[in-house]
């Protein structure tokens, strides 16, 4: 529960109109200055404060909610209403509840998996000498050390490597798909630095000048200023969180950009409100009940209005319109009548749409939800599914796009035996 109470923590950066980007190395200080962004990653939707409001809002965008919700309002007037509030209200928050409760869930395990990925470790050069941090506490300006098989933890720019040429090679399927190896390479400048040659990294001060924040991933433009030389850099020195260190015993990297600024969150996006195709078939079926629910109260209030011209006026001995048509309304005798029976009519078109509001199946999104669980159960527990070497089972990380599963038609891939392998 206390990771859950825990808030994202965004940059609240007094730059928001970022043009180009400098960072120095071994100079905490002046790397504060300009307010980047810490390696805290935050996937999630919600927050403890924003949850309910975020969430209703969601959900009265479906028809049948926003249509219960008026139809609620309407029962509170005494004058239209024949039925209690309650018999409305009790199902619509039912309804209400029960979808907060799996969007909740669903929101807690992104969370769960965000402290996951923020509490990993790397080795980070703090006064003088590597330290075990955590990936949360990396910032702007700090030099890592990672050793073969290691994720990145932020966007680096490669300083030493343990190959031949100063080399390293990388796997960038996090972020591309693609499961073959890329090759990155540090200029020559930063290549004399040793395995264990901590003190010159400790004394190393440069400059780095580069674009701003982005998310193409195959370009990068940039300086670095070392030793009164100014040495271009390009997507060749730059190593990009997501991606994992192979081949390579060890390698030196400077964080350049971190957290919500890495190429990796920048093509990923905020967390939205997605809506399967059977959401959009529910809601334009609701509008059509709808609209049929309007004409036939429509009839019904039009046949109301013309008994009430015809017939109605003789009954006012016990139904006498002045209890629900006020004096000034009525006017004067001669347009009484007319006005009366309008008003009443008027009146009787929200009553029958109050009685009516069962044509409205506002239940169906409690059995589409409870469905979609199940088959979220049924996908966890898919012993095919089930990958033995790795003892990794399916996971269903959403309830909520289960059905857009079963349209998949076509899948395009140039890993033939890898496919291959799937079908």
């Amino acid at each position: 529960m206390s990771r859950l109470l825990k808030r994202c923590r965004r940059r609240d950066s007094t730059d928001s109109e970022e043009t180009e980007r400098k960072v120095y190395s071994n100079d905490p200080p002046s790397n504060q200055v300009f307010n980047y962004a810490n390696n805290y990653i935050c996937t999630s939707k919600y927050t403890i404060l924003s949850f309910l409001p975020l969430n209703l809002f969601e959900q009265f965008q479906r028809i049948a909610n926003t249509y219960f919700l008026i139809l609620l309002i309407l029962q509170v007037i005494p004058w239209i209403s024949s039925l209690t509030w309650v018999t409305t209200v009790v199902p619509l928050v039912l309804v209400l509840a029960l979808t907060a409760l799996k969007d909740a869930y669903d929101d807690y395990q992104r969370h769960q998996s965000d402290n996951e990925v923020n509490n990993k470790e790397s080795m980070v050069l703090r006064d003088g000498e590597f330290q075990s941090e955590r990936w949360q506490n990396v910032i702007v300006g700090d030099i890592i050390r990672m050793k073969d098989d290691e994720f990145v933890a932020a966007d680096l720019l490669l300083l030493a490597t343990s190959e031949p040429n100063s080399l390293c090679y990388i796997e960038t399927a996090e972020l591309d798909g693609e499961t073959n190896l890329k090759v990155r390479q540090a200029l020559t400048e930063t290549a004399v630095i040793g395995e264990d040659d901590v003190p010159q990294l400790s004394r190393l001060q440069c400059e780095v000048i580069c674009e701003a924040p982005n998310n193409v991933l195959s370009k990068f433009e940039g300086t670095l200023k070392l030793n009164n030389d100014t040495l271009p850099l390009s997507n060749d020195q730059i190593l990009l969180r997501g991606c994992v260190l192979r081949n390579t015993k060890w390698c030196y990297g400077l964080v350049i950009f971190a957290g919500q600024d890495t190429k990796l969150m920048k093509n990923s996006g905020q967390a939205k409100f997605k809506r399967t195709q059977t959401d959009r078939l529910l809601n334009t079926l609701i509008i059509g009940i709808v609209v049929f629910l309007l004409l036939i109260t429509l009839a019904c209030a039009i046949a109301c209005g013309v008994w009430e011209t015809l017939t109605g006026d003789d009954f006012q001995v016990y139904l006498p319109w002045e209890s629900f048509v006020p004096h000034t309304i009525l006017g004067t005798k001669a347009g009484s009548k007319a006005a009366g029976s309008t008003v009443i009519s008027l009146l009787t078109f929200f009553s029958y749409l109050i009685l009516f509001n069962t044509l409205v199946p506002i239940s169906l999104y409690v059995s589409v939800e409870f469905l979609r669980q199940i088959q979220s159960l049924w996908i966890n527990w898919d012993a095919k599914m089930y990958y033995e070497p790795k003892d990794t089972a399916a996971k269903a990380r959403t309830t909520a796009l289960n059905e857009e599963l079963g349209q998949i038609e076509y899948i395009f891939s140039d890993k033939l035996e890898h496919l291959l392998r799937i079908l």
